[in-house]
């Protein structure tokens, strides 16, 4: 039995997908199952609440095999660590009182932030978290999702530009969901491997984001380019969209990180994954644009 924590978001939905299409037996947690489809309501074991519940992972990892763990976001928390340490311990309890066997987790790419480095640093204390259970354990070190550009979709459509915290010129390394997914989905249907350690999640590609804005404007057959955002305006945006002051400052740690080469060893030394940025544009962000 293969447990899926968020089994309605952009990673989780495609894990179960994968899960099912391999004829494998799945059970989710989910505070709303109508947020599946149908298809999969049919198909999977639904245990209904939240996954920092322990009586809900209690319920859910009894007979497991693998859990597939993703923190989702917070944008309210008053604490980015205390968020991912607090989403996870119920989770670490369970699996020891479970038996459960091998667990994989989203995690980040990087070198160098093991504290100050806001929603970076905290995905690596609820790694450690797990780690100290004694489960076989694989974090999925991705960098950051090409599906964030989606959340743009409308400036793009409006200004004609994207906006993120990044210098225009220097590389910025990307991943799209699918290949995250794909991995996930492949060790947990691998049942040979055991202990701990990180599997590196990057794309093909070495693109700064003006190179990403020439590919998104030659896909979309529309001028489009990119504006950098300074971080106080990156910072008072996200509270804008609904973040906490410290959801915010969090976002702003992780963009200094990033902006600072904290991906670059993972991002020249990992082999890639198959989903280029072209790609990613053409069969993802064209057709959510046309939308």
């Amino acid at each position: 039995m293969h447990v899926v924590t968020t089994p309605t978001g952009q990673i989780g939905r495609q894990v179960v997908e994968g899960l099912l299409r391999a004829g494998e037996p799945v059970r989710v947690i989910v505070r709303d199952p109508s947020g599946l489809s149908a298809e999969v309501r049919e198909r999977v074991e639904v245990v209904r609440g939240s996954h920092s519940d322990l009586d809900a992972c209690m319920e859910a990892f009894a007979g497991a095999d693998t859990l597939f763990w993703v923190v989702p976001p917070a944008l309210r928390a008053d604490s980015v660590v205390g968020y991912y340490e607090d989403s996870t311990r119920a989770a670490c309890r369970a699996i020891g009182a479970r038996g459960v066997k091998r667990v994989v987790a989203v995690s980040t790419a990087g070198h160098g932030i093991e504290t100050n480095a806001g929603h970076l640093s905290a995905s690596l204390a609820k790694d450690r978290m797990i780690e100290e259970t004694g489960v076989s354990f694989r974090a999925l070190q991705a960098t950051a999702f090409m599906e964030n550009l989606l959340w743009q979709t409308e400036a793009i459509r409006h200004q004609g530009a994207f906006f993120w915290p990044q210098p225009a010129d220097r590389v910025l390394p990307v991943v799209a969901t699918r290949d995250i997914a794909a991995k996930a989905t492949e060790l947990l249907l691998d049942a040979s491997w055991d202990g701990q350690g990180g599997v590196p999640v990057v794309s093909p590609d070495a693109l700064t984001p003006d190179g990403m804005a020439r590919v998104v404007s030659e896909v979309l057959e529309r001028p489009v380019g990119y504006r950098q955002l300074s971080l106080d305006a990156y910072r008072e945006a996200m509270i804008g969209h609904g973040a906490s002051e410290a959801w915010a400052q969090g976002l702003v740690d992780m963009a200094v990180a990033r902006n600072g080469g904290a991906y670059d060893e993972h991002h020249r030394t990992a082999a890639p994954s198959p989903t280029g940025f072209r790609q990613w544009c053409e069969e993802v962000l064209r057709p959510a644009f046309l939308a």
